[in-house]
């Protein structure tokens, strides 16, 4: 079940949903209004000019208030906004279709899960052949809740718990076997 705005005000009072900082005009009918950060990473240069999914990844990161994103760039954002989600409770990220019409892809792998604390990071490409201004505290998009049928057996508790600005890839934690 997708959240109403009426449910989404009334978790936020009783404070089982946090988000911070939040105005009233960000939630929406079936959603909330999520802005950019002021922290932007970039891939830094590897020596061998190849990413390793068993290696640490090192980036570049900045804090400003306007970012330029080139044609055919990628880079890490972050949202203004920290959130704390209950364990019955997960968000869908959505970027906002006025700003793919310029070419300014955001995505964040889509999902937020249950029990997740933190700063969501987002993964912004420039498909167009223009630069794109970016600048801190617009809205880039939205986060969709939607109630588990249960409270989550094992809320997330992983690598990127409690992260703060835009957050590199961890991959090289995971415990699989090959």
């Amino acid at each position: 079940m997708i959240l109403s705005d009426k449910t989404i005000f009334r978790m936020l009072e009783e404070k089982s949903l946090v988000i911070e900082p939040l105005t009233k005009e960000q939630v929406q009918p079936a959603s909330v209004d999520i802005r950019l950060g002021n922290t932007f990473s970039i891939v830094d240069d590897s020596p061998t000019g190849m990413i390793s999914l068993s290696s640490e990844i090192k980036y570049k990161t900045i804090t400003a208030d306007k970012y330029i994103i080139l044609p055919g760039q990628f880079v890490l954002a972050t949202t203004m906004e920290f959130f704390e989600l209950p364990d019955d409770l997960t968000a869908f990220v959505e970027g906002r279709s006025s700003l793919g019409r310029m070419g300014l892809f955001i995505q964040n792998a889509g999902w937020v899960d249950p029990g997740f604390k933190g700063e969501i990071t987002l993964e912004l490409f420039n498909a167009n052949r223009c630069a794109i201004e970016l600048q801190a505290g617009r809205r880039v998009g939205q986060l969709v809740f939607a109630k588990l049928d249960e409270h989550a057996l094992n809320p997330y508790d992983g690598k990127y718990q409690g992260q703060r600005g835009a957050t590199g890839s961890r991959v090289f934690m995971d415990k699989e076997s090959i």
